[in-house]
């Protein structure tokens, strides 16, 4: 593809050469001659430079380079844009393949595609230009919007309800039962889980998720909320909008997650706890069930993130500080037995 027509595709001001051609899109680091790459801050020229990209989508005009540049506001969605140009492949609608399943009840567009071996149970419903691929079960009045994908073997229990441009990648579980008992005579009573959950327009849910069923109403995954592989979500946990969970996060029954907070990898979150807008949680912190308000935080349980820092500094310098407190009490017992001596 020549750059002036990947520039028109991407909208973006184009200096130099316009006839160059594009072979390939990639990171800085692996391109060569026939690469479009980006960087996102002029730090990056050096290694630019050194390189035998033969274009690049950078945030602002480079005097003195050899090569091609495409202007952009935001060098990497941008990027991201030409790697979507490039590599992600339109796909044309099968309809219900052979080796489907399919209930005579559940209502199927036909732009929709089901893949051999899918599983779609009564009253289910999925929109226009869906992809349902192999071995997916989908249970009773399952609801699935538009340009939906769902990938091998995901299972959606029933009446789970899924808007416009999800993604739900392969061993998810979304809809199974909420982890609710009640002790009674020595036993552990299961309390039935009658709920649903609720996926929102474009959500990417990763691979081995599991969201539970409310106990009663709704589990929520808000709008725009990005998940990676090997997250736990509770029953009733309501999680905003834009959010960001990082790999094997856990969170437990009836949290409330505001918008645009971000867990990173492996932390942890306590019961009934409530996090607020814009909060973001570094890897492995623990929350119990309290209210957090706005702000960054580390460690476990969970302080703010400045502090955190002091003690971790702190907690490096224990076994010298231990040292030190010895000889100190020595010095303070002699000059307690000399002063008791006389």
């Amino acid at each position: 593809m020549k750059l002036s027509e990947l520039a028109d595709k991407l909208g973006l001001n184009l200096i130099g050469n316009k006839e160059i051609e594009i072979k390939e899109v990639c990171g800085l680091d692996s391109a060569g001659p026939g690469a479009l790459t980006y960087i996102k801050n002029l730090r990056l020229i050096n290694a630019l430079k050194n390189s035998s990209a033969s274009a690049v989508i950078t945030p602002s005009e480079i005097k003195d380079l050899d090569i091609p540049q495409l202007i952009s506001e935001n060098p990497q969605l941008s990027f991201a844009r030409a790697l979507e140009i490039f590599y992600v492949k339109h796909h044309r609608p099968l309809g219900i393949m052979k080796g489907a399943f399919v209930s005579p009840s559940a209502r199927i567009s036909p732009k929709a595609t089901i893949y051999p071996g899918a599983f779609i149970s009564e009253n289910a419903s999925i929109s226009d230009n869906c992809i349902i691929y192999p071995h997916v079960f989908i249970g009773e009045e399952v609801t699935i919007g538009p340009d939906t994908i769902v990938f091998p073997n995901v299972t959606i229990l029933d009446r789970v309800k899924i808007g416009a441009r999800v993604r739900i990648h392969s061993g998810t579980v979304v809809g199974s039962d909420g982890y609710g008992y009640v002790f009674h005579e020595g036993r552990h009573h299961k309390i039935p889980q009658v709920g649903t959950v609720v996926i929102e327009d474009d959500v990417e849910i990763g691979a081995c998720v599991t969201i539970d069923r409310a106990t009663t109403g709704v589990t929520l995954i808000g709008e725009g909320t990005k998940i990676d592989n090997l997250v736990q979500i509770a029953h009733n946990v309501k999680i905003g909008k834009h959010c960001l969970i990082v790999a094997q996060v856990g969170i437990a029954g009836s949290t409330v997650i505001g918008n645009y907070v971000t867990l990173a990898g492996q932390v942890g979150v306590a019961d009934h706890a409530t996090i607020e807008d814009g909060t973001i949680l570094t890897a492995q912190s623990g929350v119990g069930s309290k209210h957090l308000k706005k702000g960054v935080y580390s460690g476990s349980p969970a302080i703010e993130h400045s502090k955190w820092l002091r003690a971790s500094i702190l907690f490096e310098r224990l076994p010298e500080i231990d040292k030190r407190l010895k000889k100190l009490e020595a010095v303070i017992n002699k000059l307690l037995e000399k002063k008791g001596g006389k």
